[in-house]
């Protein structure tokens, strides 16, 4: 069958090579002149399938009323005049529920490891590198109570299957030695032992080419303007090119793969989801000194704030700010960033050199994204991974070539469209 894909990021891409892979015929479209240059550009390149908690949870609730009040808060609310805004928060506020927090994060980590092991599979068939290393990742803390809750929710869920081994300070010290230098101010930490560290932006792109060369055509510097329907389902969409002109796209199947846009592309046909931008920033720097460099991924819960090892590059992401499209950097965001990476890893990177970013993440109030064939045939969706895209990449690309097959993807996780 012939399928179109809307959209180049790490979500679009991996979705065509599975896609391909199937035997279908796919064409890719993106507004951008190449691949992976919004969302999954400068994130924060970890693969955490055991460690990603959903943003929605008891723990946020009862910090809001003082995010709200401090100005460098991880999780900022720039209100706007938008009836979506305001009632993604509301849908966000009641995702918070201990029950409904719980359920959302076993989903999570069933498809985290399930596209995790995707992911590999994928690399060990076709050798591709993007900076990955397999160290695992280590969220620390500071404070003692913090740390007390995290271990007794550690030990909980290791009865789910969620490897998350509790450390000592001592222990987190050595599994990552760049830390030893501030273990007094350790509570513990959590380590996930089996999640990676890698560069979505390079896996993407060096993914696209590959699947280039194995038939999925992509067409670059196209803009989709509105979903073609035609007796009751979606025969394609409307593009128009660099140059103005405009033509149409017929496919057997179209998958919206747009991010934070595809809420109000799939709204044309009467599709609903409720997908907001939600904006972070990251900083990336040049490794000045090794022996001083972290080696895995790292994660300081005080401060909401990942670290990766990108090959020869430091990588700091933060901040959840709820502010519609709005793509400006805040320079003091970054330049925080950059503190926290020398405070942390003192002499470690080149902070002259630091790179600074945004970008949205496409986030639903659940923190789950809409994977699977919509209400309207011909149509279906790939979007709001938030902030984990690129640990769900290869397992939302595999779970969909599974759904048009009409199988159910073996792994525990609400799909769209499913009995």
């Amino acid at each position: 069958m012939t399928v179109l894909v809307l959209g180049a990021g790490v979500i679009g891409v991996a979705a065509a090579w599975f896609l391909r892979a199937a035997g279908h015929d796919v064409r890719v479209v993106d507004r951008r002149e190449a691949a992976a240059l919004e969302s999954s550009y400068a994130n924060a390149g970890q693969v955490s399938a055991h460690l990603a908690d959903p943003w929605s949870n008891p723990s946020t609730l009862k910090m809001l009323p003082r995010w709200l009040l401090q100005a460098d808060a991880p999780l900022v609310w720039r209100p706007r005049l938008r009836r979506d805004q305001w009632r993604w928060l509301a849908l966000f506020l009641r995702e918070c529920d201990r029950e409904r927090y719980s359920r959302n994060l076993l989903h999570l980590a069933a498809f985290g490891y399930y596209s995790r092991e995707s992911l590999r599979a994928l690399r060990a068939e076709t050798g591709l590198r993007y900076d990955f290393h397999r160290g695992g990742i280590l969220l620390f803390h500071r404070e003692p109570a913090a740390f007390d809750l995290a271990a007794a929710a550690a030990r909980r869920l290791e009865a789910h299957g969620l490897v998350r081994r509790v450390c000592s300070p001592a222990e987190c010290a050595r599994i990552e030695p760049a830390l030893a230098h501030m273990q007094d101010r350790i509570a513990g930490g959590i380590f996930s032992p089996y999640d990676e560290t890698g560069d979505a932006h390079q896996f993407a792109q060096a993914l696209a080419r590959l699947g280039a060369e194995r038939g999925i055509r992509f067409d670059f510097g196209v803009t989709v303007k509105r979903l073609v329907q035609e007796g009751g389902r979606v025969e394609g969409v409307e593009v128009e090119h660099a140059d103005g002109r405009r033509e149409v796209l017929r496919a057997a199947h179209t998958v919206v793969c747009l991010g934070p846009f595809a809420t109000a592309l799939l709204a044309q046909a009467g599709v609903v989801v409720n997908i907001y931008p939600v904006k972070g920033y990251s900083i990336t720097m040049p490794i000045a000194d090794e022996a001083a460099a972290l080696r895995i991924g790292i994660t300081d819960a005080a401060v909401k704030v990942a670290f990766s090892r990108l090959g020869n590059r430091i990588r700091a992401t933060s901040t959840a700010e709820v502010a519609d499209f709005d793509l400006s950097i805040d320079r003091r965001r970054c330049e925080a960033l950059v503190g926290h990476v020398q405070r942390l890893f003192p002499g470690a990177g080149d902070a002259s050199r630091a790179v600074h970013w945004a970008g949205l993440r496409p986030t639903t109030p659940s923190n789950l994204p809409y994977i699977g064939k919509t209400k309207v045939p011909g149509l279906l969706v790939n979007a709001g991974h938030g902030t984990v895209g690129w640990t769900q990449a290869c397992g939302s690309g595999r779970a969909l070539a599974e759904i048009l097959a009409g199988r159910r993807p073996e792994v525990d996780f609400p799909f769209v469209g499913a009995d």
